[in-house]
């Protein structure tokens, strides 16, 4: 059997109609992609994140972009390629930036992370700080998208990092919402602290033999990565 993409006799190919018939669009010569309430027709097959808003008259300073996935919604960077022909792929949305330069509270940046830290976390699109209170050092994210059957769409979330990170491992997260199943299912190891003149719910979630730390390789990155993995196998339950 061919493992080739079908091409397809039309056009232009719906990636928001083909989503709910099929798992994969075809080859097309032209794609019409949703953007907020607007439909796009443009002749590639993908798009970075900056050109999607372009669509719009939006550019990334001012607008974040998300796209509407089978499994959730995801922030879209503004370098971020984005394939129309991926499975899955269903529509996007824009959300002001509410903090851009000049405009409202400055982001705090009390340690400096590393530099790949720092490019994974400008990725997101999401407003985050780096914060110290009482010798921890943190990064937070704010209003980060978690899976679907959660009471909240998103939370802002925090990781901290020993003194010996990234050679120490990074342990646990931190939601500033109390997150609960919406099918009202218990959740287990979960406790309240404080930090930085908030409450927040610890996930008391620890590596395994198989999700041991990785010198060289593990970062904040992979480990957010792991926390959105915890939340999924915590809806499988």
């Amino acid at each position: 059997m061919s493992n080739e993409r079908p091409d397809s006799n039309d056009d232009v190919v719906d990636v928001e109609e083909f989503f709910a018939g099929k798992p994969v669009p075809p080859n097309a010569k032209n794609y019409r992609i949703r953007l907020d309430k607007q439909h796009y027709v443009v002749p590639v097959s993908q798009m970075t994140g900056r050109e999607i808003l372009a669509l719009a008259g939006k550019i990334p300073e001012k607008f974040l972009l998300r796209q509407k996935l089978g499994h959730g919604v995801e922030p879209v960077g503004p370098d971020q390629m984005v394939s129309f022909l991926a499975p899955g792929v269903e529509r996007f949305m824009t959300i002001p930036n509410e903090v851009t330069e000049g405009d409202g509270a400055p982001s705090r940046h009390q340690f400096t992370p590393l530099p790949a830290d720092q490019k994974y976390l400008d990725s997101l699109s999401l407003r985050w700080e780096a914060v110290v209170e009482n010798r921890i050092r943190a990064l937070v994210i704010y209003s980060w998208p978690l899976p679907p059957e959660y009471n909240v769409t998103e939370s802002d979330v925090h990781v901290r990092l020993s003194d010996g990170y990234p050679d120490a491992q990074i342990d646990m997260a931190y939601f500033s919402i109390a997150l609960g199943r919406s099918d009202k299912r218990a959740i287990g190891g979960l406790t309240m602290c404080s930090f930085d003149g908030r409450q927040w719910q610890q996930w008391s979630r620890h590596r395994t033999a198989n999700s041991t730390w990785r010198i060289g390789e593990d970062d904040v990155s992979t480990h957010m990565a792991l926390v959105r993995h915890m939340l999924e196998a915590e809806l499988r339950k």
